[in-house]
């Protein structure tokens, strides 16, 4: 089982799909405009950028979206304008139910969301630019961006190396040694589009000028970049300050284009002040825990079989079943999606007593469960949980069997002298983490 996610969700753009998400709850919508390639989904694979939007909705109602033709958007045939990958933003509004949002635009992002504040007043109450240009490329009145010969040789090689781990010593180079990243990211470029899309995706990019719509823009703009940003120089976002009324920029410190690998809670920061008026003060709150995840084996044939209705009315079954155990032995429960439930508990033998429970009840409704815990320091964002223990908890469920309980080292070593008894099951190495882990399994009462 993965880290809960949002549910993904499509708004319809003319004929085209969008694929979007809608995360928090908070008094005011946030739309974030990705970079040139994006996947809704598996960006919260990688848990600092699961917990850089986690951030955000601590305080907005956070929509995200993939761009026509990236990630699990519908594929089209020539890339798409600037002018259609703005309705693509209307539509999306319209189907999440906003009728005014602020906009964070990220990267080859910035210039549509430049774009969407310029023509759509009405519809952007705020405008947050980071890492981005009005301007991609140089000319002879822009000496800042890249040469056309730059420009060739970056998307050829991108072209040639697409789906490895190309590109981290541009766009994070702080994770350069971080095993674990490259793979992800790796995985992450093959999932957000192929690489003959992704390189006419940016030879389009590359094209951008909307430096004359600059001065249009009444819209409050923050501007923020990293000063030693390797992929885009910072100068982009200077130009864009000194042209955009009362833009303000924040330089942070670094040489990250990603904007979750780098300073991201002071970024983070900037924007909350910006949008809300109050920033969210020193380190995030850190809490001791032991989170449970547990989740239905077979859940999507079995959900086919039956069909939505009966489906829906059994995951109902399963889930009181599941909050009368949590009930019982003092857990939290944190977050859904689909059948999957997290949950925390401030000591680690009253979540295994919890999922044991669980895991012995739950086939009285026809189903089998798999539960997957571990302790470790998470943090708390709200009434969410997040960070690197949450991550492990969600791994080791993932390896857990069909009626069996799962747990880290960390847990057994913690309830030492218990009656609880385990088997060893080896050590594994977790997808996103960069240690092995040696799991057991809990033997039954």
């Amino acid at each position: 089982m993965n880290r809960p996610t949002p549910k993904t969700m499509y708004a319809k753009s003319g004929s085209i799909h969008i694929a979007y998400q809608i995360v928090g709850a908070g008094p005011l919508d946030l739309v974030v405009i990705p970079g040139f390639v994006s996947n809704v989904e598996y960006i919260w694979e990688e848990p600092r950028a699961a917990l850089f939007f986690s951030r955000l909705a601590s305080f907005a109602r956070v929509v995200l979206f993939d761009k026509r033709g990236t990630g699990l958007s519908d594929h089209v045939g020539p890339v798409p304008t600037l002018e259609q990958r703005m309705d693509d933003v209307r539509a999306v509004m319209d189907a999440a139910g906003s009728s005014r949002a602020a906009l964070l635009g990220v990267s080859e992002g910035g210039p549509m969301a430049l774009l969407f504040a310029a023509t759509y007043p009405e519809r952007t109450s705020a405008l947050v630019i980071y890492g981005s240009f009005a301007r991609a490329t140089s000319a002879s009145d822009y000496p800042y961006g890249f040469t056309i010969e730059e420009t060739a040789a970056f998307i050829d090689s991108m072209e040639r190396n697409w789906g490895g781990p190309w590109g981290v010593q541009h766009w994070a180079p702080s994770m350069q040694a971080d095993i674990a990243f490259r793979h992800w990211w790796g995985t992450f470029l093959r999932l957000v589009a192929s690489p003959g899309a992704a390189a006419a995706t940016l030879k389009m990019a590359m094209e951008i000028d909307v430096r004359h719509v600059l001065p249009a823009i009444r819209t409050p703009t923050l501007i923020i970049h990293a000063t030693h940003d390797r992929s885009l120089s910072v100068d982009h976002s200077r130009y864009m300050a000194r042209h955009i009324r009362g833009a303000r920029l924040v330089e942070v410190p670094g040489e990250d284009h990603l904007f979750f690998t780098g300073p991201a809670e002071t970024i983070l920061g900037e924007i909350e002040e910006f949008l809300t008026g109050v920033r969210h003060t020193g380190e995030p709150d850190r809490v001791l825990a032991t989170v449970l995840f547990c989740d239905i084996v077979g859940s999507t044939e079995r959900a086919v079989a039956m069909g939505d209705a009966r489906w829906r009315d059994l995951l109902e079954q399963y889930y009181a079943l599941v909050r009368r155990s949590l009930d019982h032995y003092r857990g939290r429960e944190i977050d859904t999606a689909g059948d999957g439930l997290l949950a925390a508990f401030d000591g680690p033998a009253r979540a295994i007593q919890c999922a044991l429970r669980c895991v012995g009840q739950i086939p009285a409704l026809g189903l089998q469960m798999r539960a997957g815990l571990h302790t470790g320091e998470c943090e708390r964002v709200g009434e969410k949980l997040g960070g690197v223990a949450v991550h492990i908890g969600a791994r080791v469920a993932g390896l857990a069997s069909a009626g069996e309980v799962l747990v880290s080292r960390t847990v057994k070593d913690l309830v030492a002298g218990s009656p609880i008894r385990f088997e060893d099951r080896g050590t594994h190495l977790l997808k996103g983490v960069p240690q092995p882990w040696r799991l057991y399994a809990v033997e039954s009462a």
